[in-house]
């Protein structure tokens, strides 16, 4: 069974309904042991990094997720759930994420940039990913591809090998990592038409 978690930040019906069009049993949870008992889990997300860090400690999900996140069952950050997964944000002040990946969430900046002035934040859209190197969710999918962005930060790995999928937005910025079976995405799959279901169809298929 694939979890989709339910911390009250997330369009979750839209990754359900993405994954029951490629056939895949996937159900909208809310407790810590039903994180525990998944064969796999999926972290989704959008709105502000601190409230939703608030949200996942007062459901008591932080340690079931990065349990979840380190076991070597398949685990897919989504937005959102990508940035979480990292140690620290700079969204609104400086708030502590999840720890499960080294790095920072930082703000598309363009101070002093003028050529970028046309470039507006967040980042809105459909937008070129580059595969940095293969990876079993792009089964299928050809390099560059096309995915839908929404976001006005983005992650910055310390370890730049976690790293399989860029992206450029006035900058080069990490649109996808994979450490063993953890994989997360800045842009939204279940939002990516048939490219993001045949993504969500290899998850499911782990």
């Amino acid at each position: 069974m694939i979890a989709i978690v339910d911390y009250g930040m997330g369009n979750l019906r839209s990754v359900q309904k993405g994954f029951e069009r490629v056939g895949a049993s996937a159900r909208i949870v809310t407790l810590p042991e039903q994180i525990e008992q998944a064969d796999k889990v999926v972290l989704p997300g959008v709105g502000a990094f601190r409230d939703a860090m608030a949200h996942l400690r007062d459901m008591r999900l932080v340690e079931p997720l990065v349990a979840a996140a380190n076991s070597g069952k398949p685990f897919l950050g989504i937005c959102l759930g990508l940035q979480l997964l990292f140690d620290v944000s700079c969204e609104g002040g400086e708030h502590q994420g999840l720890g499960v990946v080294r790095g920072r969430v930082v703000r598309f900046d363009f101070t002093g940039r003028p050529e970028l002035r046309e470039l507006k934040v967040p980042h809105m859209g459909w937008n070129e990913v580059t595969w940095d190197r293969d990876c079993p969710l792009m089964r299928g999918l050809s390099s560059p591809t096309y995915f839908y962005f929404v976001h006005s930060y983005y992650v910055d790995p310390t370890d730049r090998s976690v790293r399989v999928g860029r992206c450029s937005y006035g900058i080069e910025f990490t649109a996808m990592i994979r450490r063993g079976n953890l994989y997360a995405t800045q842009f939204h799959p279940e939002k990516s038409q048939s490219v993001g279901l045949t993504m969500l169809s290899n998850f499911a298929a782990l």
